[in-house]
């Protein structure tokens, strides 16, 4: 580490503790050259996160943006802010703990598996168009594929339960 005062590299470690709360340690240096001491930070370095778009183009992973799909196809419904952004951040957490890298359809099929959890409707909006339907009959063989073997039956013969 070079000196600040006279840009020496020769300098002992005085002092190590964790700093921001574990996710880094603080080194207190002393310069052998002129005396001086200074304050160094180690960070663990994350590689970027990319995402393979269709087309080949890789671009980075920018959860916000998955967020603000999730929160628009959940608009209007009973689905927290806070729970969209714990669905960003598991997703992110998946890619990253698979390498740090995911194709775009990889990222679709995982936040609709997510959404289909947490609120059914939310799903459908978000199917709508990231499978880009094109007219009603799409969104009923969704709805069919979500309500599973039996289940449109069960409704349509017993509209109360």
């Amino acid at each position: 580490m070079r000196c600040p005062a006279c840009s020496s590299l020769d300098d002992k470690v005085v002092d190590s503790r964790l700093a921001d709360d574990g996710a880094a340690i603080r080194r207190r240096r002393e310069c052998l050259a002129c005396g001086r001491r200074f304050t160094t930070f180690e960070r663990m370095e994350e590689a970027p996160l990319v995402v393979v778009k269709r087309s080949g183009d890789r671009e980075p992973f920018v959860r916000a943006t998955i967020v603000a799909g999730m929160e628009s196809a959940a608009k209007n419904r009973p689905v927290t802010g806070e729970q969209m952004e714990e669905l960003g951040a598991e997703l992110e957490e998946a890619i990253r703990s698979r390498g740090g890298e995911a194709t775009s359809t990889e990222i679709g099929v995982a936040v609709l598996e997510r959404l289909r959890e947490l609120d059914e409707v939310a799903y459908l909006r978000f199917a709508s168009v990231y499978k880009g339907f094109s007219d009603v009959g799409d969104f009923e063989r969704e709805a069919g594929l979500l309500a599973g073997p039996g289940k449109a039956g069960d409704k349509a013969r017993n509209p109360q339960g």
